[in-house]
């Protein structure tokens, strides 16, 4: 059976579940995306090692976890997405530690959150991808359409606007990013990253 590569696309913030996120996996060489409901922390995980500029003021528990690996010179290789009961994926982590390969069963969320932290790919079969893959089409509202399931069900857009900055100084937008950052509010600290960026590349 045929593996496929897949990239995260996007978090997004689920209106029809209290509380949770879904994460969208797109295929390399394709359209298809495969979303994936999971907890806040756990997307707020994922969204933390993708913004490399954000640095959490205490380690969260999958930055222990690539910590302690790396002190025991264990190696995270790859992600697999490996099945699809019940509208829940199960994932495995395939590992090497002194040459020798493992295979640790994960959530898929924890382990898609450590893919992101050890670089390492991410991959799923092709038939769980002919089950719940879905080809997205982002209309000029930014709304995502169904295709195989009901999207409305696990995600809403993807590309969100960002808040209005244009009231605000360079200073100011410093002082609430550091302000976000000692809150623990990441999806904030992200946001106003990329406005102090995008003023800084203009200026």
């Amino acid at each position: 059976m045929s593996l496929v590569r897949l990239n995260i696309k996007g978090i997004s913030y689920s209106q029809t579940q209290s509380g949770a996120y879904a994460l969208v996996l797109s295929e390399v060489d394709g359209e298809r995306t495969l979303p994936i409901i999971i907890g806040a922390f756990e997307a707020q995980s994922i969204a933390i090692a993708l913004e490399k500029e954000i640095k959490p003021p205490r380690p969260l528990t999958h930055d222990l976890f690539k910590t302690f690996s790396d002190r025991f010179n264990i190696i995270v290789k790859q992600v697999i997405i490996h099945k699809l009961v019940d509208g829940v994926f199960y994932s495995s982590l395939i590992c090497e530690c002194d040459k020798i390969e493992e295979i640790i069963d994960a959530r898929t969320s924890d382990a898609i959150a450590l893919a992101t932290r050890f670089k390492a790919p991410i991959f799923t079969f092709e038939n769980i991808l002919d089950k719940a893959g879905i080809i997205l089409k982002i209309k000029d509202e930014s709304k995502l359409e169904q295709s195989k399931f009901k999207m409305e069900d696990l995600v809403t857009d993807i590309i969100e606007e960002s808040p209005s900055y244009k009231n605000k100084t360079l200073k100011e937008l410093h002082k609430e990013l550091d302000q976000a950052v000692a809150n623990e509010d990441y999806e904030l600290a992200a946001k106003l990253r990329d406005e102090i960026s995008k003023r800084e590349k203009n200026n």
